[in-house]
Parts: C-alpha cells; sequence; structure tokens
C-alpha cells in the first residue's frame, strides 16, 4: 500500500505543473487533443526508457551477485 500513496503524492505534487504545462501549449495554438497525446506519448517514453533502466541494472547487480562482487 506504501507504494500506491507515494505514487499519489507524487502525482499530486505533479499536478499542477503538468497542467500549467497543457494549458501553456494550447495557449501556443495546438489543439487540446495534440497536447493530450503528445503529452501520453512522452510519458510512455519516459515508462519504456526507466523500465529498460531497471532491467539492465537489475541484469547488471544479478551478475555482480553471482560472481560474488557487489556494486
Amino acid at each position: 500500500m506504501a507504494d500506491m500513496k507515494q505514487n499519489l503524492t507524487c502525482r499530486q505534487a505533479l499536478a499542477a505543473a503538468f497542467q500549467a504545462l497543457s494549458e501553456d501549449a494550447v495557449k501556443a495554438g495546438w489543439s487540446e487533443g495534440d497536447v493530450a497525446l503528445a503529452l501520453a506519448e512522452l510519458a510512455e517514453e519516459q515508462v519504456i526508457e526507466v523500465t529498460a533502466k531497471v532491467i539492465t541494472e537489475g541484469s547488471i547487480h544479478t551478475q555482480f551477485a553471482a560472481s560474488g562482487r557487489s556494486s
């Protein structure tokens, strides 16, 4: 449950900046749909990058543990 609470806290902390970014993009002339799609795609790319990093680092940590070394 702690992870859900932490996620909610993080989400609340980012909400105002996210909304401001979205509003600024609309004011600059982009449609709300285009802005929403672009932000979703950027978020998806970030998730992919973070996931890849976790997988890669986890793999490296596993290799060190198997060899008896610590990182």
